[in-house]
């Protein structure tokens, strides 16, 4: 491909929209950082078509402001709506965004439903595209044991999770980018399988406190109950190599 072609990252101001951007203007394109921040809305259009002229992807990492079940269903589905139309008109030829693994399984999380629906609205635009679906961050690790405090407790699903760093992450997410679309998805998770347990008492030594770690059958992921394999890749999905503990190292 043409190392000038353009490229629009929506979402280029966040965690992860960030490392993408900086991977693809060191592989030399053309990159454009697209955020409410920097004048461009995906909810509103403001700034949108004119960030679009003349680019040859668009990158969607964007996330929701807001989790309540409902705004994250409306900012999904809008966004998607609004930025789908414009790349349709503005001759885009691949559409990227950036899913969660096990999205298609989990229909009591609010969370969930809504990237489900953001997805079904890329297959169905007859764009051409690409998902990568990506488990939990690393960077996340300390939110998701938090969510599972009770008291002196951290009470844990009886799960697993496959925590991945955010930089290798966006580093999927660019190298697809800059290639053929898939027409599908690729699923991309970090190198151990722990339970949730495990992950808990990781973040709890790295941390140096000694809250009591308790596997509860009751127990959900952000008030989702989950299976034992819901968060984590099937046999085809690719493997990172960082793992939590030297990250949090």
């Amino acid at each position: 491909m043409n190392e000038k072609m353009k490229i629009v990252v929506i979402g280029g101001s966040g965690l992860i929209g960030t490392k993408v951007v900086n991977n693809l203007r060191q592989r030399g394109y053309e990159v454009v950082a697209a955020s409410p921040s920097t004048g461009i809305n995906t909810i509103t259009g403001e700034g949108l078509a004119d960030a679009l002229a003349g680019a040859r992807v668009v990158v969607d990492v964007a996330n929701a402001p807001i989790w309540e079940d409902k705004a994250v269903l409306e900012f999904f589905e809008t966004s998607g709506r609004n930025l789908l139309a414009a790349e349709a008109t503005a001759g885009v030829g691949h559409h990227v965004a950036l899913s969660i693994v096990g999205v298609d399984g989990l229909p009591d999380s609010g969370y969930m439903r809504a990237k489900a629906a953001q997805e079904k609205l890329i297959v169905e635009s007859r764009l051409p595209y690409s998902i990568v679906r990506a488990t939990q961050f690393h960077e996340f690790a300390e939110a998701i044991v938090a969510s599972l405090t009770v008291g002196e407790e951290v009470r844990v699903p009886d799960a697993l999770i496959q925590p991945i760093s955010a930089e290798e992450v966006a580093a999927k997410v660019a190298s697809v980018a800059a290639g053929a679309p898939l027409n599908g998805i690729v699923n991309i998770g970090g190198p151990d399988f722990l339970t949730f347990a495990d992950l808990a008492r990781t973040v709890l030594a790295h941390r140096g406190t000694a809250n009591t770690v308790v596997v509860d059958p009751r127990a959900g992921y952000f008030g989702t109950p989950v299976g034992e394999r819901s968060l984590v890749t099937r046999d085809d999905g690719e493997i990172a190599t960082k793992r939590l503990s030297d990250w949090l190292g």
